[in-house]
């Protein structure tokens, strides 16, 4: 396994779990060495994910969000950085995109954007061409769910959405 492919794997199943992973535990997973899993760890704090080292494991210091929120927006492909770190910025997580087809029905896709390099990262594996936004199937209309500590939080990144022009009222 390449150690780009590796280190989301760590991300995802440290993402997933409840609990503090030792690395010695994802290295059995994973199929290396613990001290590998160290420095992959290392490199994904550099990029800025929030991984925390407890005497239990490593876990992300974010907290699962308490209050969710499903956001119907529109903008071009080239506001979704903005429209993501606008809600990151605000205490949010956007956890998915969806949208309503006349034809297919509902088409979803998990996000997970939980920081600016999450939304840089989806925002340039759009523009590169290999794949077209959801959003394009649909003119741009497309939902968010997002997530935050509370409904205040929520509150605010409405407010804020409604007042860049992103925001459709439902």
């Amino acid at each position: 396994m390449k150690a780009e492919k590796r280190r989301e794997e760590i991300l995802a199943i440290v993402g997933n779990s409840d609990n503090p992973l030792p690395a010695a535990v994802l290295a059995e997973k994973l199929g290396v060495s613990r001290q590998v899993i160290v420095q992959d760890i290392a490199i994904l704090r550099g990029g800025g994910y929030g991984i925390i080292s407890t005497n239990r494991g490593y876990m992300f210091a974010v907290k699962k969000p308490a209050a969710s929120r499903v956001f119907k927006c529109r903008h071009t492909l080239e506001q979704i950085l903005d429209e993501g770190n606008l809600i990151i910025s605000l205490g949010g997580r956007v956890e998915d995109i969806f949208v309503n087809h006349r034809v297919y029905g509902r088409i979803a896709a998990r996000l997970e954007l939980y920081n600016g390099t999450h939304v840089e990262e989806l925002y340039r594996s759009l523009v590169s061409g290999a794949s077209k936004p959801l959003m394009a199937v649909t003119d741009g209309y497309h939902y968010h769910t997002v997530t935050a500590a509370d409904e205040c939080a929520l509150d605010g990144i409405e407010e804020a959405l409604r007042g860049v022009g992103f925001l459709i009222e439902i």
